[in-house]
């Protein structure tokens, strides 16, 4: 069956190999990786014959996987660790390429092909490091989101180097060749700005409208794919055009759909590529260099993680993100299997070089998760023998703070409250680590603590222990879930009110001891529901019980079995049957023209009328004489029943009497 029997092999042996990497709770890709290994030609059993052919398949996962990455770019993700990651990295890379040929050199390689080891060395893994970090519910740390920036401009950095690095085999001749390509990759990019901006999204446009959902899928894989091989016959990288068109379509308005409906397309050749990967992994090769290759393993994990750890630090972050950030960018990367495909197709490298590097890049990505958890132990090592570094602060009062409130997160829902508690002059500090909001807070004058909430040093910096309430305002349940543990550990007495984004998200954030859990799209439906019902002339009571029923089936199921809960549950379905509600005296109301005292209102109906407002006039406790006339408003106060029942008799005409 020739290349429709290894794509069936391929495809079984990567599921079995993405199991059992899933199993030990890996990135696929490991399982990927050693699924090639299984049907590649070193190992015996089912083999994959036509090697070559399956190589070709797997540029166009290259392709797709860079074409991908281009839709889903975005500078606004640079945004909160911007300094860092825009020129940070490139200074990181520079330095690790630098070690990394020095390495080369040392072991005995050539000069090109030092420099090969260098560039493979400086890239770390995306899809290792955030399957690390959600794995260990860290996504969302200032740690992570350093990683996260630093990662991207890694990413994009492999688009020059694919077309800098196979020149370089030949630097007398290659350095015209190199000055040419830039000025094509450069004139490339610029069609790309001027027309191509123009004519795809037209393209994509006119498809839209025939409602094909397959001949969107076409398009934008003619897109990726056409795209590259233009850049292709042009001279320049196949993978480098699929990331410019992505990054094309990123800018219109179907990048969304576009990438929902690659991802599938992109997985599937990703599959492909990395099985590829493994299939050129020869174990007689590992086991006769074993030796060589931990070495350059313990080198390369110990040299970039010592490079990312100063670095971060010199970009003025604290505590345990350097270790974090050092320790988890320590490995080599996915897109170092794509540079040295590109060097073994361009005989930049050779067999060997190829073969050593992917074996190192291999075992450090497997190492990731083991020196990722070894951040915590380490930091609070250092601790105990070095100064511990302080947190910044800003307005914090000099006497400190005692009995306050503490707002996990400057952003709308905190600067709202931090208003409102301002206002009633209750203290409190806001703990945030965006500069742009903390310009903003600082405007306003409130007291702040710049850093990440999910951190202990920086909570221990907002005198949690003696703080009276802590608000989470953050959606993300993981960085709430972090937060809580670490505040009841030192302050099991301390208050939490948590906002989540879902409802089967509410038992957990409970059962760790978070007081009350606000649901925002649930309480902005509720209201926009309010809104409506008020709108169809339903009758506040009836509103008011609907939107209660509502209310209650969401947030206390859970909590029926806790004592405490009920009593609080009790306590505030009490204080709803004494809220004020507001009635309206209608021109046909049979109130016109009598007063409390006649119509015994309080006697008859148990409602009390505790205020009115009449044109300009408002009339605390009125008087039991006073003359109920049109557009009075009244404040009137009684249980729901007697509400409803009150305010149904005075809807009606004034020939119905009340008495």
């Amino acid at each position: 069956m020739g290349i429709a029997a290894d794509i069936a092999i391929i495809i079984v042996a990567a599921l079995i190999g993405g199991s059992i990497a899933q199993f030990f709770k890996q990135p696929l890709i490991l399982g990927y990786i050693l699924a090639g290994l299984l049907v590649g030609p070193y190992t015996g059993g089912v083999t994959v014959t036509g090697i070559h052919d399956i190589e070709l398949l797997a540029e166009i996962g290259v392709a797709l996987l860079l074409f991908a990455l281009g839709i889903e770019f975005s500078f606004s993700d640079l945004k909160p660790v911007r300094w860092v990651a825009i020129f940070g990295t490139p200074i990181q890379m520079a330095l690790t390429m630098t070690f990394g040929f020095f390495i080369g050199r040392i072991l005995g390689w050539d000069l090109s092909s030092s420099i090969w080891i260098g560039a493979l060395t400086s890239v770390s893994s995306t899809m290792v490091v955030l399957k690390t970090l959600m794995n260990r519910g860290l996504l969302g740390s200032l740690s992570s989101r350093v990683m996260i920036g630093m990662l991207i401009v890694q990413d994009l950095a492999v688009i020059p180097m694919l077309i800098i690095l196979p020149l370089l085999r030949d630097l007398d001749s290659g350095l015209p060749f190199l000055g040419i390509a830039v000025l094509k990759a450069v004139g490339f990019i610029l069609v790309m700005v001027i027309a191509g901006t123009r004519v795809i999204p037209l393209v994509m446009r006119f498809i839209v409208k025939w409602n094909s959902r397959e001949l969107f899928l076409l398009s934008t894989t003619a897109i990726a794919l056409g795209v590259g091989y233009a850049t292709y016959l042009s001279g320049l990288s196949f993978a480098f055009g699929a990331f410019v068109a992505g990054m094309v379509i990123s800018e219109s308005d179907y990048n969304h759909q576009a990438l929902s409906d690659i991802i599938p397309l992109r997985d599937i050749f990703g599959m492909i590529f990395f099985v590829s990967v493994g299939m050129l992994i020869d174990p007689g090769y590992l086991f006769n260099h074993i030796g060589d290759v931990l070495l350059i393993v313990f080198l390369v994990i110990v040299g970039k993680g010592l490079i990312f750890g100063v670095l971060v630090r010199f970009f003025g972050y604290y505590n345990i993100i350097p270790i974090a950030v050092g320790l988890g960018l320590s490995q080599m990367g996915e897109f170092s299997f794509v540079l040295a495909r590109v060097g073994l197709n361009t005989n930049s490298i050779s067999q060997d070089l190829y073969a050593l590097m992917l074996s190192v890049s291999v075992i450090t990505m497997i190492l990731t998760p083991v020196l990722s958890a070894l951040a915590a132990p380490i930091y609070r090592f250092k601790k105990q023998f070095f100064r511990h570094e302080t947190v910044q602060t800003i307005n914090i009062p000099e006497t400190g703070l005692r009995n306050h409130v503490v707002i996990t997160g400057g952003g709308r829902v905190g600067q709202n409250i931090a208003t409102a508690l301002n206002h009633l002059n209750v203290p409190f500090t806001i703990v945030e680590l965006d500069y742009h909001k903390i310009e903003q807070l600082k405007k306003s004058g409130f007291p702040i603590v710049f850093g990440d909430a999910s951190h202990p040093v920086v909570l221990d910096a907002t005198s949690i222990t003696h703080a009276r309430l802590i608000l989470i305002t953050t959606p993300d349940t993981i960085v709430t879930q972090t937060i809580v543990k670490y505040c009841h550990s030192i302050n099991p007495e301390l208050t939490i009110i948590a906002r989540c984004g879902e409802e089967d998200q509410m038992r957990t954030l409970h059962e760790m001891g978070v007081s009350e859990v606000v649901l925002p799209e649930f309480e902005a439906g509720l209201e926009i529901t309010r809104q409506a019902l008020q709108n169809l002339n339903i009758p506040p009571m009836k509103i008011l019980q609907f939107t209660n029923r509502l209310r209650k089936g969401v947030y206390q199921p859970d909590q029926e079995t806790d004592q405490d809960y009920r009593i609080l549950s009790q306590l505030r379905r009490a204080t709803d049957l004494l809220e004020l509600s507001w009635i309206l005296v209608e021109d046909s109301s049979p109130l016109i023209g009598h007063t409390p005292r006649s119509l015994d209102i309080r006697k008859k109906h148990g409602i009390s009328i505790v205020g009115i407002i009449h044109g300009r006039e408002v009339y605390p406790n009125p008087e039991p004489d006073y003359m109920f006339t049109q557009k009075d408003l009244l404040a009137v106060m009684g249980n729901p029943q007697q509400l409803s029942v009150f305010q149904e008799l005075i809807a009606h005409d004034k020939q119905t009497s009340v008495n």
